[in-house]
């Protein structure tokens, strides 16, 4: 029986699999960062569409849809800045809300533009 071959056997595996994970580490961590950033992203649109929603109720029901808008959506969310633009009929109300998601991930978000989010509600106007 010859154990030293067995030996330098296992070490020549132990080195052969650290340096395989040494090559694939580093594409692991940019797919997972990758991930992270859409996932940052798809946060930020449910946001905004949380914010239209409610802008979109508050309006319908106010005196002044412009401002009941911006409050409303200003309170639903904390992304900030968000633009709330209101455009109103005598039986509708429509309600825009819109967000500049900066891509700020370590190693991913510089390599991203930054993602413009929107989200549009319409409401039937009731009477305040």
């Amino acid at each position: 029986m010859n154990h030293g071959s067995n030996q330098s056997v296992n070490r020549r595996d132990r080195g052969q699999a650290a340096v395989e994970f040494a090559i694939a580490l580093p594409m692991v961590v940019i797919l997972v960062l990758g991930i992270v950033q859409v996932v940052v992203v798809a946060r930020d649109q449910i946001a905004v569409e949380l914010a239209a929603r409610e802008a979109a109720r508050a309006a319908a029901v106010a005196a002044s849809p412009s401002a009941a808008a911006s409050r409303a959506a200003n309170e639903a969310i904390s992304l900030r800045p968000i633009a709330v633009a209101v455009a109103t009929s005598t039986r509708q109300v429509t309600v825009t809300v819109s967000h500049h998601s900066d891509t700020d991930v370590p190693l991913i978000g510089p390599l991203i533009a930054g993602i413009d989010l929107q989200a549009t509600v319409t409401m039937q106007r009731e009477p305040p």
